[in-house]
């Protein structure tokens, strides 16, 4: 692959991806938590490897913070 394709390739790949900072992921986690939205929730979790402190200082209650505790750690 010549290097011109290699670049739009990865151009493409990264467009796709949002441009977060770490505390838009950390509120947009504690929403989906709140919402019922474990999906939503693990995919910014895993993606920014947050921890059930940010998201307690946040805002999610306890209770929700608990029942992912298997994806946390």
């Amino acid at each position: 692959m010549g290097k011109s394709k290699a670049r739009i390739f990865r151009k493409g790949i990264n467009d796709q991806l949002p441009k977060i900072s770490r505390n838009d992921a950390i509120s947009l986690a504690v929403e989906n938590l709140e919402k019922g939205d474990i999906a939503g929730a693990k995919y910014y979790i895993t993606m920014f490897g947050l921890c059930a402190e940010e998201l307690l200082e946040s805002g999610a209650s306890y209770e929700t913070v608990v029942a992912i505790k298997n994806i946390l750690s």
